[in-house]
């Protein structure tokens, strides 16, 4: 009986490995229920925000809307170079940049320290009680949240100025003073919504193994040490990868917020690039130069989120893709 040459060499041809395109059709196959289920989401963010990206182009052309996306005259970089020429160039990206970077400073942190101590909370009818107030301020429209702003940090009769005048100092006019703004913006928002971002955290704290701490506490550890070496390191890569969406949005301060604390007293500090494109876009109905100004702030966003994600990626092997 002759034996097959490969067989006895052991170099027969090996079963080429499925395609992409066949293991994505056995997995629908296999999970088409899921797919189902988030293929709402995904028809959604087709809609609004991938179809739309077909009207960037008019950032590239001196668009008319009578003659249509299409019919208006192609001029290049002309409103990029516009806007990096123009007086207000650094003073927005100062702007847009500092209070970003604020925000992201102080209210990254403060809803880890939040979590980790609702999550040491041992009553849970108070721990319930503790989630409920630091939750409820994220359900205030921005409207309301601007008006109570701005009755605390009355000079006259507001709770804060109150309260300066009580321990012996002057009233101080916050809202009309540009050296407050950004400490106003960042502080109330953090107050705003500490709260509902620390849910992610307290998920992500509920999932570690209790044993680890029972063993710790055998050993003798204290609570602080078994926060720093048991949570901390338990519940890093979330931590890393909000890290990540939060330097990716750095470039995105919110409108609505800015805008309706904003006035020509506080101009100086406020004015930042979200603001600027509704003032042209809209109100000077310049929607080329608009479209090329809120271009440029996303491909900054897009470049931020890519080098942190690699950094992040190549330090502690947690990232986004």
């Amino acid at each position: 009986m002759k034996l097959n040459n490969a067989a006895v060499t052991g170099t027969g041809t090996k079963k080429a490995p499925p395609s992409r395109r066949r293991i994505w059709s056995r997995s629908l196959r296999k999970n088409w229920d899921l797919y189902l289920l988030i293929s709402p989401v995904l028809i959604y963010f087709f809609i609004f925000d991938y179809i739309p990206m077909y009207g960037v182009q008019i950032a590239f052309k001196n668009f008319v809307a009578a003659k249509g996306i299409w019919g208006s005259d192609w001029i290049g970089f002309d409103h990029f170079q516009r806007f990096f020429d123009s007086y207000y160039f650094w003073r927005l990206i100062w702007n847009t940049f500092s209070i970003s970077l604020y925000q992201l400073a102080v209210g990254f942190p403060i809803p880890l320290i939040l979590a980790l101590l609702i999550n040491e909370v041992g009553n849970k009818t108070f721990k319930r009680f503790l989630q409920t107030v630091t939750y409820a301020p994220h359900f205030l429209s921005t409207v309301v949240m601007v008006g109570l702003i701005f009755i605390f940090l009355s000079p006259q009769n507001g709770i804060i100025n109150q309260l300066i005048v009580f321990f012996g100092g002057t009233p101080i006019s916050f809202m009309t003073e540009a050296g407050w703004f950004k400490s106003v913006y960042v502080w109330s928002g953090v107050w705003q919504g500490m709260g509902w971002s620390s849910i992610i955290y307290l998920a992500a704290l509920a999932g570690i193994d209790p044993s680890l701490h029972e063993a710790a506490r055998v050993d003798g550890a204290s609570r602080l040490r078994r926060i720093w070496h048991i949570n901390l390191p338990g519940i890093m890569p979330t931590v890393v990868i909000l890290l990540i969406l939060n330097v990716g949005q750095v470039m995105s301060v919110g409108f609505e917020k800015i805008y309706l604390m904003q006035n020509n007293l506080n101009l100086e500090s406020s004015d930042v690039i979200a603001t600027y494109v509704y003032t042209q876009g809209i109100l000077g109905a310049q929607y080329s130069f608009a479209a090329a100004v809120g271009l440029f702030n996303s491909v900054i966003n897009v470049i931020l989120l890519v080098t942190v994600n690699q950094i992040a990626k190549k330090v502690n092997e947690t990232s986004l893709w």
